[in-house]
């Protein structure tokens, strides 16, 4: 049983042809570095864009007559 690996390992042998890459490795690498730069600057300008678009922060709403419970019951983010 031995035998047939040997002959089909042999007889195969000659016509594997192995691929090459057309570029070297490092050049891979330099591509995929400069690819995540790219997209790392496109990210780094859209920083802090979420804060600019959402409603201001409604500061002084309280007036010097109110009780220290009065701004929960007024408050849009207040649930209870």
């Amino acid at each position: 049983m031995s035998f047939m690996p040997t002959v089909a390992t042999l007889a195969t042998a000659g016509t594997v042809k192995l691929r090459e890459l057309p570029m070297s490795p490092y050049a891979y690498w330099a591509i995929s570095f400069a690819s995540f730069l790219v997209l790392l600057g496109l990210l780094w300008t859209f920083r802090n864009t979420a804060a600019k678009y959402d409603t201001p922060v409604r500061a002084g709403r309280e007036g010097p007559g109110d009780g220290p419970g009065t701004r929960g019951r007024t408050d849009p983010g207040a649930h209870h």
